[in-house]
């Protein structure tokens, strides 16, 4: 195996994603060779002894990447402190260490995807790869052509400014309205921040797509594993 950084090694072996596994090495959590390694830069093959949290970790020889409807109430990350459920527990019949490609909040439900790639999921979640990502959600109220127009060209939340976004009116009802809404980042809570901004909150909200990957049939709670086409497909959407 060639020399590869700590972080990159982390990754493969299906521990977290790389971006984790470099807070993982800032939080003095990781070891190699039995010294505690805190900084970045550091590189290791096959033949370094590599513990996370007191675990020897190897990297996976098998690569998988699973799609899961995730449904509301599960955390997306592999243990939380607060000992609540997380979606690793809905993968009850997966024998790699898995871990999440981005993130759903607590509430929001739908299309997730979970890997021991770690070479995919940077490429996933790397932001200068604007990977399209469309979400159903029931707001309050039914915004107005203006209030799209802003939501569309780009809103001010909290330090920065989304990118260009689509919105699309599905149906309407007395007090609320389903949109189809189409984003391009991955802040924190983007889509319920950008609905509040033009003054609609979010009752609930389902992922259903990401890049050309839809949701399509898949019942609450299960998972399936992607196909090459799939995966490959993926990869060149970004």
């Amino acid at each position: 195996m060639e020399m590869i950084r700590l972080q990159k090694y982390i990754a493969d072996c299906g521990v977290a994603s790389r971006r984790k596994a470099e807070e993982l090495i800032k939080q003095g959590s990781v070891k190699v060779n039995g010294s505690i390694v805190n900084e970045m830069g550091l590189k290791v093959s096959d033949r370094d002894q590599v513990e996370v949290n007191g675990k020897l970790v190897r990297p996976e020889s098998k690569k998988v990447y699973i799609m899961l409807n995730k449904p509301s109430g599960y955390v997306t990350t592999v243990k939380d402190q607060f000992r609540r459920p997380t979606v690793i527990d809905l993968l009850k019949d997966v024998n790699e260490r898995v871990f999440p490609v981005g993130r759903l909040d607590y509430e929001t439900t739908g299309l997730l995807i979970l890997t021991n790639d770690g070479d995919f999921t940077h490429k996933m979640t790397h932001p200068r790869h604007e990977i399209k990502k469309t979400y159903l959600a029931t707001i309050a109220g039914c915004p107005s052509k203006e209030e799209i127009d802003r939501f569309e060209s780009g809103l001010k939340i909290e330090n920065y400014t989304t990118s260009p976004a689509k919105l699309r009116i599905v149906s309407k009802k007395e007090n609320t309205c389903v949109i189809e809404v189409t984003i391009h980042e991955g802040k924190n809570r983007q889509v319920r921040k950008m609905c509040e901004a033009i003054g609609h909150p979010v009752l609930s909200l389902k992922r259903i797509s990401l890049g050309n990957l839809t949701l399509g049939d898949l019942s609450d709670g299960s998972w399936r594993e992607l196909s090459r086409n799939e995966v490959e497909a993926l990869l060149k959407s970004v």
